[in-house]
């Protein structure tokens, strides 16, 4: 009796077995086009830009008897002009990500009590947000010019894309305007997930608006506060299309307006240095993954516990 029942139990293990294989092929099936496509899009890019950036590459490839080596590393570590770009591109975004977040943040609370024409002021402040950026920067052009609307306004006469002390300032504005309506989606969200109890317990204690804002809104706004502080600071180190628009693709007045993707544009595509371009981006890269790494052990560690 006890041989026939371990005969039997061969046959349903090894059923159970081949059903879990099947299981796991149907995953690893509905993965596979995805991950086909980033591997050739995202992971392929990489490793080539690895390869290109130790190398003298120029337009029509690698020159003759060009060595790999870290040369084109050295090149940028010698070269100012690379300097200034992420100078520049670091202070952009030390400066753009906090005011996209309190404005972001400001405009969700707005619209997140119960007040009048609720749905009006929504769209109003997600609405630029997703008009044409090239369109956008084009009219602050005209608006912040010597002669421009503001001026008339404040009644001074500063070209403000036209002087290095203010043109990295005025795209720091003129972006933190155009994205907070998307970072205001992210927080509405967020302040919507979180449960009444808490505020009606903080309202019987008698607790004031302001400290159940920071001891009970804030703190719990902290899954909010990490994705969009990754999210945006990855898109704020990438800053390019304002910067070229407002330099007419020269990165001035003075290096002002010089970020590390417009230098690797200038490189790529008018000096035809393709080998320091390379370089350059996966400097860039290296730079993003350490802040996001960054900032996933401080404000993401909650998160990982």
């Amino acid at each position: 009796m006890a041989a026939t029942d371990s005969i039997a139990e061969v046959p349903r293990n090894a059923s159970l077995f081949g059903a879990r294989l099947r299981e796991s092929a149907w995953g690893y099936a509905f993965v596979a086009l995805p991950m086909i496509v980033f591997g050739l899009f995202f992971l392929y890019p990489l490793g080539y830009a690895i390869y290109i950036s130790l190398f003298d590459w120029g337009i029509f490839g690698k020159a003759a008897g060009s060595q790999a080596g870290l040369a084109n590393y050295r090149a940028l570590w010698h070269d100012q002009t690379f300097h200034t770009a992420i100078k520049n591109t670091l202070e952009y975004a030390v400066a753009v990500v906090p005011l996209e977040m309190a404005l972001g943040l400001s405009m969700a609370l707005v619209v997140n009590s119960k007040i009048r024409a609720q749905t009006f002021f929504r769209a109003a402040f997600y609405f630029p947000s997703i008009a044409s950026s090239v369109a956008i920067t084009t009219i602050a052009i005209f608006i912040l010019n010597a002669n421009g609307l503001l001026n008339q306004i404040i009644g001074g006469h500063t070209p403000w894309f036209g002087q290095p002390s203010t043109a990295l300032w005025s795209i720091v504005g003129l972006n933190a305007w155009t994205t907070a309506g998307t970072v205001m989606l992210f927080y509405l969200a967020a302040l919507q997930s979180i449960s009444t109890d808490v505020y009606e317990a903080a309202a019987l204690d008698g607790t004031s608006q302001w400290r159940t804002f920071w001891k009970i809104t804030f703190p719990l706004l902290r899954p909010a506060h990490f994705f969009v502080l990754v999210i945006f600071g990855i898109g704020a180190l990438k800053i390019f299309d304002q910067a070229f628009i407002v330099s007419s693709g020269t990165g001035g007045p003075n290096y002002s307006t010089y970020t590390a993707v417009l230098y690797i544009y200038l490189k790529a595509f008018r000096s035809f240095e393709m080998g320091v371009a390379a370089a350059a981006g996966v400097f860039l890269f290296a730079v993003i993954l350490t802040l996001t790494l960054l900032n996933r052990v401080t404000l993401g560690r909650a998160e990982i516990g």
